[in-house]
């Protein structure tokens, strides 16, 4: 059992992004996963209201996270946030926005995250083909894939060439990146570029949990919250965090 992980002083802080394939949602959404966070871990959420594409592609939704760290950051005292104690994380595009923030900042400041927390996190692309098996069936398909991508780039995906951070599983180099913790399922469309992706960060010396779900489908935590591998999703998930937060 997962106990309630408390901190002593000033708080740890997760800088949050949404799911929505880079084209909907609203921080709103994601007020499930928020709360299981809080109910287990003394942690201050921000949840970032990002620009959408294909309004507002890229770099403009990443600028406005990037926005968000620095707000965080210069704020940190008067909302008693430890700044060495930032994770950055999402859901689904907001996991691909997580990945791409953290390399971004990892270049460029204003800070070095203590930890990336990437759920089922939309990483490459070129990932829109239709010969995926069993996997993307579910909720999130290649043509969805394709449209998102599309619309946050503003070009064909297939394409390639992409400016820095627009494509997180495209950086030639992941060393010195933070740890991580992935989390997917096997029928998600993402799985192999998922897998892939933290496979390439243990490579460069990254310390990164992936967490495989067999028989999951995209967002599938919270389409069966109860479900006992959504127990176990969240249990590996909150236990990563609490751990690199020095919250244990």
């Amino acid at each position: 059992m997962f106990e309630r992980a408390l901190s002593a002083g000033t708080r740890p802080a997760l800088l949050w992004m949404h799911g929505g394939g880079f084209v909907v949602g609203r921080p709103e959404q994601d007020m499930a996963i928020v709360s299981r966070i809080l109910d287990r871990i003394d942690i201050a959420i921000i949840s970032i209201d990002y620009r959408l594409a294909p309004e507002h592609p890229f770099p403009a939704p990443l600028d406005d996270c990037h926005a968000a760290l620095c707000w965080l950051v210069e704020h940190a005292s008067e909302l008693d946030i430890d700044i060495k104690r930032i994770a950055i994380g999402g859901q689904s595009a907001g996991g691909g926005l997580a990945a791409a923030l953290v390399q971004r900042v990892a270049d460029n400041g204003p800070i070095v995250p203590a930890f990336q927390l990437l759920v089922y996190p939309m990483l490459d692309a070129q990932t829109g083909r239709s010969d995926h098996g069993a996997r993307g069936q579910f909720l999130w398909t290649p043509k969805n894939n394709i449209f998102g991508w599309t619309s946050y780039l503003g070009r064909d995906p297939k394409t390639g060439d992409f400016p820095n951070y627009a494509v997180p599983a495209r950086r030639a180099s992941l060393t010195g990146l933070p740890p991580a913790w992935i989390g997917v399922g096997t029928l998600d469309l993402f799985h192999d570029e998922d897998v892939e992706y933290g496979n390439r960060l243990r490579g460069a010396g990254i310390d990164c949990v992936t967490h495989v779900v067999e028989g999951a489908y995209h967002g599938f935590d919270g389409v069966k919250p109860e479900a006992n591998a959504t127990a176990s999703f969240y249990d590996s998930m909150l236990r990563a965090l609490a751990e690199k937060l020095a919250m244990e």
